[in-house]
């Protein structure tokens, strides 16, 4: 689907509730230091609810969500509602191309790596480790398959959704992040059940 299409502005409308279970739970696993100022950065952010929900936990943390400009007046609307507008900016465009910023200390990649293959996502994933700053965080929301690749179902279907809807999408194993991860300058990679049925996999710049 075309990048400014209208569809993903009701997808992000749509979505946002669906994704405050998941977006609460990581809140929860990934710390920060509550001590300084900290810097977000949420990619493909759509509705927002991931970099809202950290947030939120962390009052002295600015957020800033990078999306197509339609998409991000939605993801404003619900910072603003959540009460966090005065800490969060947004970068539009697209999150391969536009200057993503620096010295964040958490990335947050929710359901978007699955858009690309494996080359594409090491390539982006060192874009990410640059904007970070030393022993930064980068969290990854997606539907992960066990190594069989047929189990369980939600996340074991979900290529054929992206057969059909990507050029050269999927869904990656917790052992595909890990070596993509590691390629693009990440260490202690970890993964973890996010509620209704998502994986964050949880890595930090080496």
């Amino acid at each position: 689907t075309a990048a400014e299409h209208p569809v993903w502005v009701e997808f992000a409308r749509a979505m946002g509730p669906i994704m405050v279970p998941g977006s609460q739970a990581l809140a929860e696993m990934v710390k920060l230091d509550e001590s300084r100022s900290t810097k977000i950065l949420d990619i493909a952010a759509s509705h927002g609810m991931w970099g809202i929900a950290f947030a939120k936990k962390y009052p002295r943390a600015s957020l800033v969500a990078l999306d197509w400009k339609p998409v991000l007046e939605v993801t404003r609307e619900n910072a603003q509602k959540a009460g966090v507008g005065d800490r969060f900016s947004t970068i539009a465009g697209s999150a391969f191309e536009v200057d993503i910023g620096s010295d964040y200390d958490l990335v947050l990649i929710p359901n978007f790596l699955h858009h690309f293959n494996m080359k594409e996502c090491v390539r982006f994933l060192k874009r990410v480790n640059g904007a970070l700053r030393a022993g930064g965080q980068v969290a990854i929301a997606e539907f992960v398959p066990n190594p069989d690749r047929v189990s369980p179902p939600e996340s074991a279907g979900f290529p054929l959704i992206m057969l059909a809807t990507t050029p050269e999408g999927d869904a990656y194993t917790f052992a595909e992040y890990q070596k993509m991860l590691g390629e693009a300058g990440f260490t202690n990679a970890e993964a973890h059940p996010l509620p209704p049925i998502s994986t964050a996999v949880i890595a930090r710049k080496k």
